[in-house]
Formats: structure tokens, C-alpha cells, sequence
């Protein structure tokens, strides 16, 4: 498929609510007409809780369900994270769903030890390239962005997508890392970050972007919104074939 439409969801995540969110995004991705992929952000039904024992999902949830019905209603694949519970384990789980109800997960590598995730959640350990009409994605998840080996491009990916809930202070690192991963793989590279503040105190200014494997970045802004963005393999085949970068990448062993 040589061209790809992927809409973005940048919301103002109501703390700790998962079904009124639901309903909320909802309403936000009625208008959404011919796209070919979904991105919701990082713990997209909660907000970034540290209270996954009343928040907990299974994959066969209320949340997973909803994705489901999603992406069969607008034929398209869903993505967003969420607090899941499987084999009496709790991670922060990216789950993607094809229009076809078939899954993909990512549990997150790299948790954010600052803000106490390493004890509430278990660390996944397996990188994950989803294939989905001709593309091929790695989607990862927040605090993962700030390790650049576990993103390396070693499987010959076309898009690069984090999903976060990425707080003001922090915004410029947010941005530029996000700037240098898609320059680094040769890759596009796709992040979803929340706006408004949470149920923490923490505020967050959205940003969320589409940016080309040149760098080149369209942020979306503090507002609360949904945009899509139309992406070409001609294009990004033509880049690689003419500034071949990834022929001269190193080759590594990564030690779990």
C-alpha cells in the first residue's frame, strides 16, 4: 500500500475514569472517515495511574472490546496502551487490534523508576514489528523513547510510533528525541502525548507528531484534537535508496 492515512488522538485523559473516557474518545473519532490506523496514547483509559490494583484489565476487558468495535466500525487498526493483567502479572501494555479483531501486544521495556512504575507494573521483554497492509511498524511506549538501541531499526521498519503521557517539563526532550529517532531509523516516527493535567498535578502540553525520516515534524500543538496524516512508501524507499544510512548501521547483541 503506498499511501497510509494514521489519525492521530490527543486527549485530555480524565483521571482514572476508564468508561468515561471511553465514551469520550468516542465522540472524538466519530467524525474519522477512510484512515487506516489509530493511535491513542500511552494508558489512554486512565491516565498515567500507579493504581493498577482498582484499574486492572484483562485483554478480554471492557477497553480491549472497545477497541475491537472500533476498528471494525471505521476499518481501521487501533493503538493505545492500557493497564493490563495476564498470569497475575500487571503491565503497561500497548495493544494493537486489526479490523479483524486479531491482536498484537507490546508490553513496555523500559519503566519510568522516577515515577515508581518498576513497582507497580512488570517490564516486558520482547520488541515487536507489527505488519499491517504493506507496512511494517514498531510501536513502543513512553519512557521507552529515551533508549535509543531498543529502537534501532535492525528489522527494516517504515513507521516508528510511541505512545506517552509526557509531561510539561520535559516537553523539549520530548520533541527532540522523537526528532532524532525518526533521523537515526530512517523511519517515520509517530507520537501520541496527552494535554491538560492529570490527577497527579503533572501537566502535559500535547505535541503529538508525525515526522518524516528526514526529521521534518508537523506537532500537533497543546490543544486537544484528532488529525490524520497521509505517509508514502515511494517516498520513504526513495529517501533510503537515495541516503542509504541503515547499510552502515552497527551490528549489536542486545543482553536482556
Amino acid at each position: 500500500m503506498e499511501k497510509f492515512t494514521i489519525t492521530l488522538a490527543q486527549p485530555d485523559i480524565i483521571w482514572e475514569q476508564p468508561q468515561t473516557n471511553l465514551n469520550k474518545y468516542s465522540e472524538m473519532l466519530a467524525p474519522v472517515d477512510k484512515t487506516d490506523l489509530i493511535v491513542l496514547p500511552e494508558m489512554f483509559t486512565t491516565g498515567f495511574s500507579m493504581q493498577p490494583e482498582k484499574l486492572k484489565e484483562s485483554m478480554d476487558g471492557p477497553a480491549v472490546q472497545w477497541m475491537k468495535k472500533l476498528a471494525s466500525e471505521k476499518d481501521a487498526a487501533v493503538v493505545g496502551s492500557l493497564i493490563i493483567e495476564d498470569n497475575e502479572k500487571v503491565f503497561n501494555r500497548l495493544v494493537w487490534v486489526f479490523p479483524n479483531g486479531k491482536i498484537e501486544i507490546y508490553d513496555k521495556r523500559h519503566l519510568f523508576t522516577m515515577g515508581e512504575e518498576n513497582r507497580h507494573y512488570s517490564a516486558g521483554s520482547e520488541k515487536r514489528i507489527v505488519e499491517y497492509k504493506g507496512w511494517r511498524f514498531c510501536p513502543l511506549v513512553c519512557y521507552d523513547l529515551r533508549f535509543p538501541v531498543w529502537s534501532r531499526n535492525t528489522e527494516d521498519y517504515d513507521v516508528l510510533i510511541y505512545v506517552a503521557n509526557w509531561p510539561a517539563p520535559r516537553h523539549e526532550v520530548w520533541k527532540t528525541l522523537l526528532q532524532a529517532r525518526a533521523i537515526e531509523n530512517q523511519a517515520y516516527c509517530v507520537g501520541v502525548n496527552r494535554t491538560g493535567t492529570d490527577g497527579a498535578g503533572l501537566d502535559y502540553l500535547g505535541d503529538s507528531v508525525l515526522i518524516d525520516a528526514k526529521g521534518n515534524a508537523r506537532f500537533l500543538g497543546a490543544n486537544e484534537q484528532v488529525t490524520s496524516f497521509e505517509v508514502s512508501m515511494v517516498e520513504l524507499q526513495k529517501f533510503r535508496k537515495k541516503f542509504p544510512v541503515l547499510n552502515d548501521r552497527d551490528e549489536f547483541q542486545l543482553l536482556l
